[in-house]
């Protein structure tokens, strides 16, 4: 088809709907089955103008892997995360190498089976070309009234049966197929133009069964009987992510959802569901999936670069600067990771300084270096947690970097400046304790640390921030009952008593300014966080060379 003809069907595509969204807003909104109101589709013209046209992220010949769902796919109009919700659909191209070829996300929130196969799929269908995918996973909005409404609801399990139906707000009539009918028109369709369909279940809800586990969806079983029957590669999307709920607890499993509903994803939620799927789709055998497996990347999990020894356990050290600087010379700033070896005996223990200069709790997260060390996590391991120094920076400008100053959860949603882009941020506190809780599920051990004092001095004494960080930190212990080791009171009652007499001791101790430390003042703050664990109960401790 050329170019013009095409962007003659686009347009007269863009009529059909903002026709469809004219009489869409005069239906009254109502809630589904599971209680959630979408008002995307009554706003379709609109929602069209956002997603892409299909094809249009063609590069050459190159296929595209289209992306069939909803709003736990594509959340809302835009995808941008405005709302606190995010549809997985913006995370998968992640997995794909965007050389060989285009993610395309045609999700949109509120659609069922039905609705989609008749206002989205037939300009998808017209856009496929030979050598393309398509990822169908939707089924969250079938239920709810037939002919009413919405009017979005199919017919239950995978039979052949259908009903005809009168639209009674719009007088259009309608043949309703079953679920697995609706799928099978997707296969055939999508086989009918060369390309390849994968078949892959829902996502998890955040709701449990009479056993503590993550429910599990019915439409994975007729998912999985229609992919036996036209013999298409089938992912159980909602069992990978279930398993990995079912993992995580209560607490850790509700911030992966927003707090509105059970349904949609918060950012975390979204990116557990995009892995989920690439992983399905790399452990799955069917022999079709193996030109798409090799235009794929980033399955494999990040993970630390730690050589482990048989019998000794691995020490992660996270941080920012005062954890881990320059550590090239006498004259450079020093972290006091990197001389972690002065105070531990290497004999017992494995040391792997993970900190990063310049990273707050949040950046930290970010920017995937705590997932790197969660994912190297083994038993009997142990991870220090120290940040704060930069976490009272700006929240949505600047470096991006500040928390909520505060240890109790809470998160607000910020728009971040210099782009179009969202961010749910939360408190100082609630990153702790997710630290705390990621290493603990592991089997490995959390040890918190206060953030390093700095070169500031009143009356004679270094300042101490005990009434702000120091005191979230409290409060984290106090909720978690983690291993706390107060560096920044021990190196500052050694300042005090060293430097009481002196105006600049930033010449021994500190480097360039009133934070990031020289050489001695990193080894001091080693033999600080040594005195500090000797105190507690951690099994660290007799990993110690210090006495």
């Amino acid at each position: 088809m050329n170019s013009l003809n095409m962007n003659s069907l686009t347009i007269l595509f863009l009529l059909l709907f903002m026709t469809t969204a004219a009489n869409a807003q005069k239906v009254e909104v109502m809630e589904d089955v599971n209680k959630v109101v979408d008002n995307t589709p009554d706003s379709i013209a609109k929602a069209l103008m956002a997603r892409p046209a299909p094809g249009s992220t063609r590069k050459a010949n190159q296929p595209v892997l289209f992306l069939i769902g909803n709003s736990t796919m594509r959340n809302g109009t835009l995808g941008n995360g405005n709302n606190g919700q995010w549809g997985w659909g913006y995370f998968a191209h992640n997995f794909y190498d965007e050389k060989k070829i285009a993610v395309e996300n045609q999700a949109l929130g509120g659609m069922s089976t039905r609705t989609f196969y008749t206002k989205l799929w037939p300009a998808i269908r017209q856009a496929l070309q030979p050598g393309d995918w398509v990822i169908i996973s939707i089924g969250h909005n079938d239920g709810g009234p037939i002919d009413e409404g919405r009017a979005r609801s199919v017919l239950k399990g995978t039979g052949t049966d259908s009903v005809n139906v009168t639209i009674k707000e719009t007088g259009v009539k309608e043949t309703v197929w079953t679920y697995g009918g609706y799928i099978r028109k997707y296969v055939a369709e999508t086989r009918a133009a060369g390309a390849f369909p994968i078949l892959m279940s829902l996502t998890p809800r955040n709701a449990y069964d009479e056993n503590g586990k993550i429910v599990r969806k019915p439409q994975g079983p007729w998912l999985e009987e229609v992919a036996k029957q036209v013999d298409c590669p089938y992912v159980d999307l909602n069992e990978i992510s279930g398993a990995k709920l079912d993992s995580y607890g209560k607490w850790k499993t509700d911030y992966h959802f927003t707090s509105a509903d059970k349904i949609h994803t918060s950012k975390f939620g979204a990116e557990l569901n995009a892995r989920s799927a690439a992983e399905g789709i790399m452990a799955c055998q069917h022999p079709s999936l193996a030109p798409l497996k090799a235009m794929m990347k980033n399955v494999e999990l990040p993970t630390v670069d730690v050589k482990r020894e048989k019998g000794k356990p691995v020490v992660f050290i996270t941080g920012d600067s005062t954890v881990k600087n320059e550590d090239k010379n006498d004259d450079s700033m020093w972290g006091w990771g990197s001389v972690a070896n002065t105070i531990f005996d290497t004999s017992k223990i494995t040391i792997a300084n993970c900190a990063m200069a310049g990273r707050s709790t949040r950046t930290f997260l970010n920017e995937g270096r705590w997932e790197k060390v969660y994912n190297s996590l083994q038993p009997g391991d142990y991870v220090t947690i120290q940040f704060g120094h930069n976490d009272i920076g700006d929240i949505d400008k600047g470096k991006k970097r500040g928390t909520i100053a505060c240890a109790y959860d809470t998160c607000h949603t910020y728009c971040l400046e210099g782009s179009k882009m969202y961010e749910v941020v939360y408190s100082f506190g609630w990153y702790l304790k997710k630290f705390i809780q990621d290493v603990r599920e592991k089997g490995a051990t959390p040890i918190l640390v206060s953030l390093t004092p700095r070169n500031i001095w009143k009356d004679g004494k270094v300042e101490r921030r005990n009434d702000t960080y120091g005191k979230w930190y409290r409060e984290v212990v106090e909720e978690t009952g983690v291993d706390f080791v107060d560096v920044h009171n021990i190196t500052a009652d050694y300042l005090d008593k060293k430097y009481n007499d002196k105006e600049k001791p930033q010449a021994e101790f500190y480097k360039k300014d009133h934070t990031h430390t020289g050489k001695k003042g990193a080894l001091e703050n080693a033999k600080s966080f040594a005195k500090g664990l000797k105190k507690t109960n951690c099994q660290l401790k007799k990993c110690l060379s210090v006495r």
